[in-house]
């Protein structure tokens, strides 16, 4: 390592840019051109993940910045190990939240709705606004070091990705799979569309809860706009209250618009538990009413239309908006004696639209839906969707990390409704469906002939986005892509698109390619800032990472969002952690600095293990090797955090702190270029940029970029291989050389000082082979080898070793014996009291079990202290 100096500072500022430039140029994010270019092999092993496509709908968060850190350390782990690596690039187009964004800047802007401007003016203005949201994405993407293989980017609207919704809508419509149907949705009143049961966010608010006189019950409601067409009473069948009514029986009495007769309906819906145990269901505005309609095959009636306004059956009320309603609805019942009471303050959730904020109304409508437990044939089985789901993950053929989110998804997988994929908005996939008077036609194709109209509704963003680990491969077609990296091994994303996302994937490949779409799952918790609050507008604590890469570099971002990190855990991330990982980057560049200014001659291979010279470099060679296999297992197993931590454990402490500081003495060169330059292939996966730069500015690194270099892997480690002989006799030096620091900081002696020590016995070998080591880190100006100790001696032993400390001319004996003498006696005072609180029973019975151990502790760790005080006082003496 021996090549261009190396600047005093690491400014991210100064490289990032260009680095990723020379990465791209080199073609190596393309597993192709490594096969070209010969640093993969052709028969080597594919690993492949797709991006989860960003929204095109503003700019990436830290919760992006996590998912493309994880990925990026991966996948560059992945193709230094020698695989067949592709990571596949991609934007979605998010149809609901795009065009509801686009919208909203329209009608601030301008004034306008979607039908102010047309079907054909609106998607162009959208897919002006999703391509320079897309030209962000992908610049910040490259800013944070992203190896993505950018010649097979993809986008979840383009045409080959439209071709593959198109043939797969039709092979599950000609098989049923798709069928159109009237069922109860979740209809935006505002937006004018379904929405789907996962885009729901439920937001508490407090509301008056009313109590009516409905005939003999009283029933409870907080919508009495809806109770016009309520002329079915539910009950359960159990409930003792009420065995004198009859199902299906009759009861006239007075109502909202007059006189009615209803009907008692015994369904085991019925909650006897809540309030009088009696309901009245509205099924065209209530999932669980119009469950219980179809069951008894009772009327459903219309009251609330699609703008969210009182239909004719109202009377007087009809036309009038729900709030505007409410209360007049309410004072009528009042003046004809029918309201029993009112809460106030009744805490109950509303249903809104994650991408637009609207109030959600249920309405039933004729939606085009896929049939989760509908029968066919698979491999001469009888499957359903929901067993193919089930499967997926019951056989192991998918694993999800960690493993409790298994649970979670089968919770949601048995109770799986069937899935309304229409959306009544004007960007996405167009549903290839059209009509001719009482045609219908599904085709891959346009039908031929000028009658025909296709179906207005486009499709769920989820549906083509469940198809992205195929169709970005080339699939319906039998690419060769298809067939090498297929199924992807891994799917990195945050755990809660789980039911989103993940699930509709599985859904879509089990039935469509009869395979899985990944092997691993691999889910990320949210990013949260420093005091564990979640990231918002409203409480100021966004962090962009674009300045906070723009301020500290790329590397210390990504390690920031890495390290701490746990699969399905929540991580904390602010300025301070991300400060520290800046500085560490420092550290690394600074040793690179020594490193180079060390070496005169550029004769060392570092892609061979050296010929250890010393114990000390036997140790470094070994301590090396056991973290290089350790951070492999770790990064393998997918605990990163732990594999970053043990691998700057190493880099700071063990290496830079020891190893750096023998070399002044010992000057081994070779071992030292190649501990460095391994660490460097360690560390690029976790941190591209500062490594790529100090590779890169080394004299006999010029035939590679690091991010293709071999994986470090001493399997075939020839006669240099590390002795364990030696490394464990260092490691006992090392040992002392630490007892030796803590007695000068006991005895509170200045670490700078040099004192003098006396070694006997078989210590004495080992302090004379590593003396000059041994002299300079442990401060020492005079070693003595002999059987006789002189006066006031500190001993400082670790293992077999022992060093005898000189104190005499060094402390004040008086003073010191004083001080410990009081410490002694505060220890001894504090030892009593921890032992009457530990003999105390009603204590013991009473606090919790972890108070109770860790007050043991402290009595532990109290005794050894105290210990201490009594051994060095006997050293004075």
């Amino acid at each position: 390592m021996n090549g261009q100096e190396i600047p005093k500072a690491y400014d991210a500022k100064d490289w990032e840019d260009k680095l990723y430039h020379a990465w791209e140029e080199s073609g190596f994010f393309n597993p192709d051109k490594c096969i070209e270019a010969g640093v993969t092999k052709v028969d080597a092993v594919p690993f492949s993940i797709v991006l989860p496509p960003p929204n095109v709908t503003g700019t990436l968060h830290t919760g992006s910045a996590c998912m493309l850190a994880i990925e990026d350390l991966i996948v560059r782990f992945k193709r230094m190990q020698g695989y067949r690596t592709l990571w596949l690039p991609g934007t979605d187009h998010a149809a609901i939240a795009t065009q509801s964004k686009v919208e909203k800047i329209i009608f601030e802007e301008e004034g306008k709705t979607r039908h102010d401007l047309g079907r054909e003016e609106l998607l162009k203005r959208v897919e002006t606004f999703a391509k320079a949201s897309h030209d962000t994405i992908i610049h910040q993407t490259k800013k944070i070091g992203s190896s993505l293989d950018w010649s097979r980017e993809a986008y979840t609207l383009d045409e080959k990705r439209n071709f593959a919704v198109r043939t797969a809508f039709k092979k599950m419509f000609d098989e049923a799979i798709i069928y159109r149907g009237e069922r109860i949705v979740n209809w935006d009143p505002e937006m004018q569309t379904t929405v789907s049961d996962d885009e729901i966010d439920y937001v508490e608010k407090n509301s008056p809860f009313y109590y009516f006189q409905y005939g003999p019950f009283v029933i409870g409601t907080v919508r009495p706009e809806t109770k016009f067409g309520d002329k079915y009473v539910v009950m359960h069948p159990d409930d003792e209250r009420y065995k004198e009514y009859q199902h299906g029986q009759k009861i006239d009495l007075e109502w909202i618009n007059g006189p009615i007769t209803a009907t008692i309906i015994k369904d085991t819906a019925g909650d006897m538990t809540f309030g009088s145990g009696v309901m009245t269901i509205t099924p065209a505005h209530s999932r669980i009413d119009f469950e219980i309609a179809k069951r008894h095959g009772l009327d459903i009636e219309q009251i609330i239309d699609d703008q969210g306004k009182l239909l004719p059956i109202a009377k007087e009320f009809a036309g009038q908006g729900i709030k505007e309603a409410r209360k007049k609805i309410v004072e009528k019942l009042k003046t004809k004696g029918l309201v029993v009471k009112v809460d106030e303050q009744y805490a109950h959730n509303i249903a809104t639209n994650s991408r637009g904020g609207g109030v959600i109304e249920p309405q039933v409508k004729k939606q085009w839906w896929i049939n989760v437990n509908k029968e066919f044939e698979r491999a001469g089985k009888t499957v359903t969707l929901k067993s193919l789901m089930q499967d997926a993950v019951r056989s192991g053929k998918i694993k999800i990390l960690p493993e409790r989110f298994e649970k979670v998804y089968f919770h949601w997988i048995d109770n799986l409704r069937d899935w309304c994929i229409s959306r009544q908005i004007w960007y996405g996939h167009r549903i290839p469906v059209w009509y001719k008077n009482e045609e219908i036609y599904c085709g891959i194709e346009a039908p031929e002939g000028d009658d025909w109209q296709q179906d207005p509704d486009t499709l769920d963003t989820w549906f083509s986005s469940g198809l992205w680990t195929f169709s970005t491969l080339g699939w319906p077609e039998h690419t060769e892509d298809l067939k090498t990296y297929h199924p992807t091994a891994l799917l990195e994303t945050g755990y809660d698109i789980l039911f989103f996302w993940i699930a509709r994937m599985i859904l879509m490949t089990t039935y469509l390619l009869d395979t899985v779409p990944f092997k691993t799952v691999y889910l990320h918790g949210l990013v949260r800032d420093e005091q564990g609050h979640k990231m918002s507008k409203s409480l100021d604590n966004i962090i962009d990472p674009l300045d906070m890469i723009a301020d500290y570099g790329a590397d210390a971002l990504r390690l920031a969002l890495v390290i701490g990190s746990s699969p399905g855990n929540d991580v904390r991330v602010g300025d301070e952690k991300i400060i520290s990982f800046r500085n560490f980057t420092n550290k690394l560049w600074n040793i690179g600095r020594y490193v180079q200014t060390q070496l005169t001659t550029s004769d060392s291979q570092p892609t061979i293990v050296p010929i250890p010279k010393s114990d000390a470099d036997h140790w470094i060679l070994k301590r090396l090797q056991d973290t290089a296999g350790e951070v492999t297992r770790l990064i393998e197993n997918y605990q990163l955090s732990l594999a970053g931590e043990k691998l700057r454990d190493f880099t700071w402490t063990e290496f830079a702190d020891w190893y750096v500081e023998i070399h002044k003495v010992e000057k081994n060169d070779t071992v030292l270029c190649f501990v460095f330059e391994t660490l460097l292939k360690l560390w690029h996966p976790f941190m591209p940029y500062v490594t790529e730069a100090l590779w890169g500015i080394s004299g006999n690194n010029t035939k590679n970029l690091l991010m293709v270099e071999q994986w470090p892997s001493f399997a075939k480690a020839s006669e240099g291989k590390p002795a364990v002989d030696g490394a464990s006799s260092f490691q006992l030096v090392i040992g002392l050389i630490q007892e030796i620091r803590a007695i000068k900081a006991f005895y509170q002696i200045d670490p700078a000082t040099k004192l003098s020590i006396t070694v006997r016995g078989e210590s004495q070998q080992s302090i004379q082979k590593n003396e000059a080591i041994f002299k300079r880190l442990a401060r020492i100006n005079e070693i003595h080898f002999s059987e006789t100790l002189p006066p006031h001696t500190a001993l400082a032993q670790c293992g077999s070793l022992q060093t005898f400390i000189e104190l005499e001319g060094v402390i004040d004996f008086d003073a010191e014996t004083k001080r410990l003498e009081n410490e002694k006696s505060e220890k001894a005072k504090y030892i009593a009291t921890l032992e009457t609180k530990l003999s105390n029973k009603n204590f013991i019975e009473r606090a919790k079990p972890d108070v109770v151990v860790a007050e043991r502790l402290k009595l532990e760790e109290a005794r050894k202290q105290l210990a201490d005080f009594e051994h060095h006082l006997a050293s004075l003496v």
